[in-house]
Formats: structure tokens, sequence, C-alpha cells
């Protein structure tokens, strides 16, 4: 099954030509997940050819504008389109009392229901839910409540090796081995397969971490500990962390020594200052802290 995350924009707050504000989407299967929506968003949809339809739930981790600006305009477009099924969505408290006020102003009224939930931004805690996955929230420490997420697929069934598989087992019985459970025979309770003989190890579980605006915070480690793929904001180079500081904001050096702690598997970094037209040096530190690191630009895919 896919597990895909593509870059829809790494700018922070001011855009540059080639650099757009924070969105990306994740694809697990046949269900995307938006996260965070900042300005121009739907037009990286278009850009990439994604369709809107295909997004079910999206993810705000807080509200300054360039991660929630696209917002409007894309539930916007959801409604011209004829959407009608439900769509979900995460954030801040005080999000629903923002899009209401456009909305009643605009005389907007969606054809779909828009469910709301407010997070809680200074908690780890399980928010969402379905066939896939699981998310949790990531306590961030911004200028402002602010959140992360941490996605992780669920455990998988354990495969079945056909060839050893006694005869006529019921899809029942098949199913109960692809869970880890042995398999009796009702009427006697003889054994009929043992799991450990029939069954291999299920593939493993993918996981994503995404940390959004936020001071260096070394006790995210425990949270985000062997995660597959990790996004972490590096608004700066090392040379000004104290402006990083004084915005509640990372450095790529940072960033990295994240990732090192945790030891997560990748590190994406992302959410550059407009005073970086190169993206090299903020790479190179990166890189001299935690090696499996890229930069998280427009339309940079990783797949897991």
């Amino acid at each position: 099954m896919e597990f895909e995350l593509k870059i829809l924009g790494s700018a922070s707050a001011t855009p540059v030509m080639d650099r757009h504000h924070t969105a990306q989407l994740l694809t697990v299967g046949t269900s995307q997940y938006l996260i965070d929506c900042g300005e121009g968003t739907q037009r990286r949809l278009l850009e990439y050819k994604i369709r809107q339809p295909r997004i079910h739930t999206i993810f705000i981790s807080h509200l300054h504008g360039d991660h929630f600006f696209g917002l409007f305009g894309l539930l916007g477009t959801m409604h011209l389109h004829g959407r009608t099924e439900p769509l979900q969505l995460f954030g801040p408290p005080g999000l629903d009392e923002i899009l209401t006020t456009q909305f009643r102003y605009s005389h907007t009224r969606l054809n779909f229901e828009l469910l709301f939930t407010a997070v809680d931004t200074t908690q780890h805690q399980q928010i969402f839910e379905d066939k896939q996955l699981t998310v949790h929230t990531l306590p961030m420490q911004h200028r402002i409540p602010c959140c992360g997420y941490l996605f992780r697929e669920k455990p998988k069934r354990r495969h079945l090796i056909k060839e050893q598989l006694p005869a006529a087992l019921t899809p029942a019985q098949l199913t109960a081995l692809t869970q880890g459970e042995d398999v009796y025979d009702p009427d006697t309770r003889a054994l009929l397969a043992r799991n450990a003989d029939v069954t291999t190890d299920p593939t493993p579980s993918r996981s994503y971490a995404f940390c959004s605006d936020t001071l260096y915070l070394p006790g995210l480690a425990p949270l985000l500990h062997g995660v597959d793929l990790l996004y972490h904001e590096a608004t700066f180079s090392d040379e000004m962390r104290e402006r990083a500081a004084l915005t509640h904001h990372s450095t790529a050096h940072q960033a990295a020594l994240l990732a090192q702690q945790a030891q997560v598997k990748q590190l994406l970094i992302g959410h550059f200052s407009s005073r970086y037209r190169d993206l090299a040096p903020l790479l190179a530190e990166a890189q001299a802290v935690f090696p499996n690191t890229e930069l998280g630009v427009e339309g940079k895919t990783v797949s897991l």
C-alpha cells in the first residue's frame, strides 16, 4: 500500500518566487491527508495534478497565516466543484470561528459537512483514527498555540505461507492466522494450524512526523523515536540561532540534532526564511549532524 509524502510549500512567512507557504500532502493507500494549507495551496494541488475529492482530512498546525490562509479558498473550490462528502478538519481553537466569519460575510453555504475538531496543542494524544492509520498531536513551542502531527500506519496482518497451509481452512480461519492466532477444529479442538508454522512476520508499519513552527525541543525525541520520516522546520541557519529563539523557530542544525536524538530514519527540513535564496548551506549544516537529511522543497516526494 502506498505511503507517500509530497511537499507543496516550503517557505516561511514571506514567500519567494519559487517557494510557497507551508502545505504537505500525505497519501496512504487511497486516502489523502492535507497538512497545513498556506496561501495558494489549491494552485499547488492543480500543478501536481492532485484531485481534491480524495482529500478527506485536513490538519492545521497553528493560526499564523502562512499555514492556513489557503484553507478558505480550498473549501470554497471544493464547494463549487459539488463536493458532498464530509470533510474532517483538525486545528487549534478559533479556526472554526475564523471560517464561520468568512462564510457569513461571503454568504457561503457549503454543500458538504465540515467536521471541525479543536485540538489541545499542549498535549500528545490521539485525535484521529481510520482504517489506515492513527494521528497523534505533538506539542510545539511557538509564539501562539501550535502543534505537530504524528501519523502511524496501523499494524499489518501476518503473511500466509500458502504451500504450508492445511487444506479446507475456512476464510474465517485464514483471517485468524493473519491476525496471529492458532487455528483449532471447532468440534474436536484439535490443532489445525500453528500460526508460527504457516505465517511470516507482517510488513513493518510506516510513520511520519510533522514538526511545525517551534523552538528546538529535545524533549520531543522520545515521542519521535524511530519514525521513518521526520519533517522539521529549519527557518534559519545556526549562525542566526538567537534570531530563531527570539521568533520561536529552529535552525537547520537544531532540526538535525532532534533527528539524531530521536534516531529517526530520514529528515526533511523546510519552512525556509526568504533571506536564503540558496538552500545548500542549510542542507550542509543539517547533514553535518544528521547525514540522511534532504530539503523539503516544492514537489519533493518521499515514498516509504
